[in-house]
């Protein structure tokens, strides 16, 4: 159930614990802050609003989502409260207004979709929620900080693009769709609530692609294919990433720092395409650009995976922002590089020769060669094997697959002797 809301200021307030014009005055002598926290459904969320609430200069974190956590997020949340609101609904002014909202961290912005049936919804619940809350936030007498996530996908994928993106550098390629043209349209109307209301300091992390064990975004499911992870022909671009919990950790900072506008926010180092997909285990698959559509189609039909054509494109440029703000003006500096976040990735991921592979694939050959698979288990030599009483013994076979560490050798039948002819 949704914890209810506390009154954020009791004394002298109205009776439906709203808070007086007097009392609004007076929050600036408040020892901590109040701080509201957008989609705690989800990792960032729910880390975050943990975070914040164990931080002892907050006095009160307010988690909003538009359906209930689950248990996993729920304990990461920790003592933040929840409460269920869609941010597209109106009623999140109230929800500011009620609980003296003065940080706003609208941390499921850009935030990509869980799979492409649910585009529909991620769209509209990046732009118009975002322009919801910005709405609200506007109205509100309380708000004095807001931190926007977004993504580097604003900076497009076009290969004219310059080697280094810094936070002034425009899009040579402006993105058309998708989640980058969800971002590009949430950074514009954060400009118009800029120009609106300037006593508001708004910060705008422009994250690299989020990487980890715990969140599964497109990029990880595609890194996750097995055996084989198709990649543009001829094209081997550098891809730089930053992992979930340094994500964490900077939207904390930003969210009780004072450094406003856009912050390029990524992992020191690159990676390319290619030794992601080597560091992750699997086999590389060059295919023209022109066959990806087909090849996903493919692999969804025979069900062994998918992927999304529109990302491998995007990655057959790459992008690569500069850090330099981030690390001088913000002070953050992030405890994963590209390359170990990456790592951390790959570990969870599934071998990509299990042992129930290599038995099966043993059982396919068998079947090829029309020989009989080895046993999965074989007995030392000098072990007897004994059998229990009364059990009947099968018939010796003659022709085995035996599996030996190095090769498999296939003992053929014995041939019948046949006399000489004489003539």
């Amino acid at each position: 159930m949704p914890l209810p809301l506390r009154p954020a200021y009791s004394a002298g307030g109205g009776s439906d614990g709203t808070a007086t014009g007097n009392q609004r005055e007076g929050r600036g002598q408040m020892a901590g802050r109040v701080v509201l926290v957008t989609g705690v459904t989800r990792y960032i969320g729910s880390e975050l609003a943990g975070r914040l609430a164990r931080d002892p200069g907050v006095d009160r974190v307010v988690g909003v989502d538009a359906a209930l956590p689950e248990p996993a997020a729920r304990s990461r949340m920790g003592d933040a409260e929840f409460v269920r609101v869609d941010i597209r609904n109106p009623l999140i002014s109230r929800v500011l207004e009620t609980a003296g909202v003065d940080t706003v961290v609208h941390a499921s912005a850009s935030a990509p979709a869980p799979s492409s049936a649910a585009r529909a919804l991620a769209k509209e619940m990046n732009v118009l929620g975002t322009m919801q809350l910005l709405a609200a936030c506007q109205r509100s007498d309380t708000v004095r900080s807001l931190v926007v996530r977004s993504t580097s996908l604003v900076y497009g994928s076009s290969p004219r693009d310059p080697a280094v993106f810094t936070e002034d550098t425009p899009a040579r390629s402006v993105p058309s769709s998708g989640p980058g043209r969800d971002a590009v349209d949430i950074e514009a109307y954060v400009r118009g609530f800029s120009r609106r209301r300037p006593d508001v300091r708004v910060a705008l992390p422009r994250f690299a692609d989020l990487i980890g064990p715990t969140i599964r975004t497109p990029l990880a499911r595609y890194f996750a294919l097995t055996p084989v992870v198709p990649l543009v022909l001829g094209r081997n671009a550098r891809l730089q990433l930053i992992h979930e919990s340094d994500a964490v950790a900077l939207l904390h900072t930003l969210a009780l720092g004072d450094v406003a506008g856009p912050i390029n926010a990524a992992g020191d180092g690159v990676l390319t395409v290619s030794q992601a997909i080597h560091r992750a285990g699997r086999v590389p698959l060059p295919v023209p650009g022109a066959g990806l559509g087909v090849l996903s189609r493919a692999m969804q039909q025979l069900r062994i995976g998918g992927f999304s054509p529109a990302l491998v494109s995007q990655l057959a440029t790459g992008r690569v922002m500069d850090t330099t703000r981030m690390t001088r003006d913000v002070g953050f500096v992030p405890r994963f590089t590209t390359e170990s976040a990456f790592d951390d990735f790959a570990a969870a991921l599934p071998p990509l020769l299990t042992p129930d592979l290599i038995r099966q694939a043993e059982r396919t050959v068998a079947r090829t060669l029309r020989v009989d698979p080895a046993p999965a288990t074989i007995a030392p030599d000098d072990e007897p094997v004994v059998e229990p009483v009364g059990a009947t013994v099968p018939a010796p076979v003659t022709r085995h697959l035996v599996s030996v560490p190095d090769a498999a050798v296939v003992t053929p039948l014995a041939r019948p002797h046949r006399p000489r002819r004489t003539r």
